[in-house]
């Protein structure tokens, strides 16, 4: 890896790490509201919540994270990178609950394992 792929890297890693904050935060505010004002189901109200964070998430992260263009196969790549994404949201937060642990423990599982899964997905294969 030359040095300008490596800055480029790090500031993609970076860019889409403010990103994540903020998508994680919208995650985490919707799952809370979902199973506070709609069902006590935390691994469907971060499922419901990763669909509203990954809209925001497509958007942000082709034009800011990536510098890419909004187009049809960037898209395509990216949903399934989500739909991956989401499984995995719904998993982590399954098995917490199965582990009897408190729903906001499972929400912080989430948060910290499915951006590390589609950075790594989105860096290699969405926007290549």
């Amino acid at each position: 890896m030359t040095p300008g792929e490596k800055s480029a890297l790090i500031q993609r890693g970076l860019r889409f790490a403010v990103t994540g904050v903020f998508v994680t935060a919208l995650h985490a505010l919707v799952a809370v509201l979902f199973i506070h004002f709609v069902a006590p189901l935390p691994p469907i109200a971060n499922g419901v919540a990763f669909a509203v964070a990954t809209v925001v998430s497509y958007l942000i992260n082709t034009t800011w994270s990536f510098s890419a263009r909004l187009q049809g196969r960037t898209l395509l790549r990216f949903l399934l990178v989500s739909a991956g994404g989401l499984l995995l949201a719904m998993v982590v937060a399954w098995a917490a609950q199965m582990a009897g642990l408190h729903y906001l423990l499972g929400i912080v599982a989430v948060a910290l394992t499915v951006p590390a899964f589609t950075f790594v997905l989105h860096n290699f294969w969405t926007y290549r």
